[in-house]
């Protein structure tokens, strides 16, 4: 029996565990002396066990993989992060999707999106980054069909994005992820990108916002109260603490009403996306609020009046959000609709938890086996065309 047992699920979210050689195989000869080493933090100990991983063939033991899939469909409960099996090695994710029966599973990278969406390196470095990426997740992906790697792309420049973006859609690339602020200065909806908007259409695949995609913390200012700054999650200071989740979602809030305020949904209706490991909590009200902007401010703004559908309509046919784990499901579906959805896993990463199924399906109960279904196969096959 499989983790997903007698469920047809599809999962909008795991991980590749970067290893130091992650981009430096994969980027242009020209560019390798420019591109900057991935940023690991200054942990000492995990830059050591990153080089042993390299050493034994960017692979686990042989040991270690047997008793981590011996665990067989509670291999969520097992290790996490680059010690879990596949977290870097494409060959043994696909023995764990055997044990997790999951159809498709989205891969996103952990840490090398830094360099592709950072705003201090030169572009042409940037879109090198993103080259190395994205070679790098199709090599990784190569291993089984289930596994859909996930492009990166920045927008600061529209001809290089545009470039890029060509590229990789001959590669077989299952989303493409972009970084959840401003575009080198413009709106996503600025007629620049229209090329690119009109592209991802064309091609059939979506495009993907994601945390990472922009800052994950609160400016300093706000954690200054006088008292010992808190400890993340992990127990240092380099990742999402408390204060930081109140406002993570913020500037993917404002990059997606903007591609509705943009028109960007109305020009190109086939264009299909999804926010992700952001959560859902906020997606409701987002709703309401852009219904009640655009029938206001239509009134005074030509543009808003070119609008055909209500925000809220573009967002169930075009959109979904993958909630947190901790997240109650069943109501957010209540305050807005079943269609907005997406499960997801994050593996290897320990946010989403040691049963992800078991938590949803506590809080999805009362509903009907249709949004259930929905959650958990029929929005990921819509929005990722499978």
């Amino acid at each position: 029996m499989t983790y997903a047992q007698h469920r047809t699920l599809y999962d909008a979210d795991s991980h590749i565990m970067e290893l130091p050689n992650f981009l430096s195989d994969h980027v242009d000869p020209g560019m390798r002396e420019r591109l900057p080493a991935i940023d690991f933090g200054a942990n000492s100990n995990l830059q050591r066990n990153l080089k042993t991983f390299v050493d034994q063939g960017c692979a686990h033991t042989d040991d270690d993989i047997a008793k981590m899939l011996a665990m067989g469909d509670e291999v969520l409960r097992g290790p996490k992060g680059y010690d879990a099996t596949g977290a870097f090695n494409g060959s043994e994710r696909s023995k764990v999707l055997d044990l997790l029966g999951f159809k498709k599973q989205l891969v996103f990278a952990s840490v090398s999106e830094a360099l592709v969406f950072s705003q201090k390196l030169d572009m042409d470095v940037r879109y090198a980054a993103a080259r190395a990426h994205n070679r790098a997740m199709k090599d990784f992906c190569t291993a089984d069909a289930r596994l859909m790697g996930v492009a990166a792309v920045s927008l600061d420049d529209p001809d290089l994005a545009l470039a890029e973006l060509n590229t990789l859609l001959q590669e077989g690339a299952g989303a493409v992820w972009v970084p959840h602020r401003h575009c080198g200065g413009r709106s996503p909806g600025h007629t620049a990108f229209d090329p690119f908007w009109a592209r991802l259409q064309e091609a059939g695949i979506p495009f993907v916002v994601h945390i990472g995609g922009d800052g994950l913390q609160v400016d300093k200012a706000w954690m200054n109260n006088g008292r010992p700054l808190p400890k993340d999650w992990l127990g240092g200071g380099e990742n999402v603490r408390g204060k930081d989740m109140t406002s993570v979602h913020h500037m993917a809030e404002r990059f997606l009403s903007m591609m509705v305020l943009d028109g960007v949904f109305e020009r190109f209706p086939r264009l299909k996306g999804a926010s992700v490991e952001l959560g859902a909590g906020w997606v409701p009200a987002m709703l309401d609020r852009l219904d009640w902007v655009v029938d206001i401010w239509s009134k005074s703004d030509e543009e808003l009046r070119k609008l055909t559908r209500k925000p809220s309509q573009q967002f169930t046919e075009q959109f979904a959000f993958t909630p947190y784990v901790y997240e109650d499901i069943g109501r957010i579906i209540s305050q807005s609709n079943a269609d907005l959805y997406l499960f997801s896993s994050d593996y290897p990463h320990p946010e989403g938890g040691r049963n992800p199924i078991g938590r949803f399906e506590t809080s999805l109960e009362g509903l009907d086996a249709s949004a259930q279904s929905r959650f958990y196969a029929e929005n990921f096959q819509r929005v990722f065309s499978v």
